[in-house]
């Protein structure tokens, strides 16, 4: 019986190195998107190579500019995964509602909107490594797609003044965030 077990030992120790890799996937967070109304968030990557990360977002803000996003995203690393300089191409769907948030526009008044958004997008940024398990995060990007809305006259009537349909380009991905790497 020990010698069943010292073959079975043995034999997991020696897949050990093979099996496992150290820092292929990461839980990440955006602190711009919190310090912006409040938003809560969190991407999850893995790589699976030397040079690409995969990854899936999520975004949630039930306060005054209400959303729920969700994004898929690809990484290019020139130098080494979650080290340096890269570049990302996104899916993304967002359902939001401005209702009760006051533009800066004098004649908006109590107008406000609500819809879907899908499209993609393009980035940039750089991720600095903190130590073997935290890395700080820059980046900035665009967003482009299709925008399907509803404008209403005022929040608490409900009264639509405008729907409609649009192509959009807008910022998004500023990010000064924390990663952690497992």
């Amino acid at each position: 019986m020990n010698r069943i077990k010292t073959v079975i030992l043995t034999a997991l120790a020696a897949m050990l190195p093979l099996t496992v890799q150290a820092q292929n996937f990461s839980v990440s967070t955006n602190a711009v998107d919190y310090a912006c109304l409040g938003t809560v968030n969190l991407d999850a990557s893995y790589a699976p190579g030397t040079h690409w990360t995969i990854g899936a977002g999520v975004k949630y803000n039930s306060y005054t500019i209400r959303q729920r996003a969700v994004s898929l995203n690809a990484r290019y690393w020139p130098w080494h995964k979650y080290s340096g300089w890269w570049i990302a191409g996104s899916m993304k769907y967002q359902e939001y509602n401005t209702g009760g948030y006051r533009t800066f526009r004098f004649d908006a008044g109590e107008e406000t909107s609500e819809g879907d958004r899908m499209g993609g997008g393009l980035a940039a940024g750089y991720s600095y490594m903190l130590g073997n398990h935290f890395n700080l995060d820059f980046g900035l990007g665009l967003w482009a797609g299709y925008d399907i809305y509803r404008t209403y006259v005022c929040p608490k009537c409900g009264a639509v003044s405008k729907t409609g349909q649009k192509f959009f380009v807008l910022p998004s991905d500023f990010t000064i965030g924390v990663a952690y790497l497992f």
